[in-house]
């Protein structure tokens, strides 16, 4: 699978912005899908996934009710809603993918996307 992310961009804290991942080369909806983030000098963490089919969603208690994730499989996409933005929330933000029932974390990710920047101004 070939992600493709986009998206990302500059936002004064309160904003919002909308990522979308593109996938390509396989079955997208074999796959459940999921979105981490990577701050500078920090590891890569968890932020949201949602199931093959899109009927469930799990999210890092940091976003939870900020943000939202959801996945067209006809147009074989994932996008995440993102709401209230924070400074802290300030990352390279990564959809990845992965055949288990939810991609919740690194060691169940098969294929990353490049990454897309997003940067929340205080």
């Amino acid at each position: 699978v070939q992600l493709q992310a986009s998206g990302g961009g500059l936002v004064q804290a309160g904003g919002s912005l909308r990522l979308s991942c593109a996938a390509s080369g396989r079955t997208f909806s074999n796959y459940a899908m999921g979105w981490f983030r990577q701050a500078p000098g920090k590891e890569r963490e968890f932020v949201a996934t949602i199931n093959n089919s899109g009927d469930s969603t799990y999210y890092a208690d940091s976003v939870k009710g900020r943000f939202t994730i959801s996945r067209d499989n006809a147009k074989n996409t994932v996008f995440l809603q993102m709401n209230s933005l924070r400074p802290e929330d300030t990352a390279v933000y990564y959809c990845a993918a992965g055949r288990y029932q939810y991609v919740s974390r690194l060691t169940r990710v098969s294929y990353w996307g490049q990454g897309t920047q997003v940067t929340v101004s205080s």
